[in-house]
């Protein structure tokens, strides 16, 4: 079985944002849909992707609902950084705290999760 990790750091308002994390959310269904292990993070400015995609009216709504339930949650540090924070919260999504507030790449390779940024 296949383990990865999906990274957004895509920053909303840009069609190139758009295209990226839209990129991700297929990777992650691909992945899904293949019975592999796949997580779903939000780092840098990827956590104000969050609130975005919640957005009923969202083109990529749909899509975010199908692999939701691969989402594991939002860097503390960077949803706070970049003004995320509480739209996380309010979209009841996890706020990872594993290492200094930011998540724990180095355990995910360590535990064989191959990393896809996007």
């Amino acid at each position: 079985m296949t383990k990865v990790a999906v990274f957004v750091f895509a920053d909303v308002g840009t069609h190139e944002g758009l295209g990226r994390v839209v990129n991700a959310l297929e990777a992650v269904k691909q992945f899904k849909e293949a019975r592999d292990d796949v997580r779903l993070y939000f780092d840098g400015t990827g956590p104000k992707w969050i609130h975005e995609l919640s957005k009923k009216d969202h083109i990529a709504h749909d899509l975010f609902e199908t692999v939701k339930d691969k989402l594991e949650g939002a860097c503390l540090f960077c949803a706070k950084a970049f003004g995320a924070k509480d739209a996380v919260q309010e979209c009841k999504v996890d706020l990872i705290d594993e290492k200094d507030q930011h998540i724990d790449v180095r355990k995910l390779v360590s535990n064989g999760f191959l990393i896809m940024n996007f």
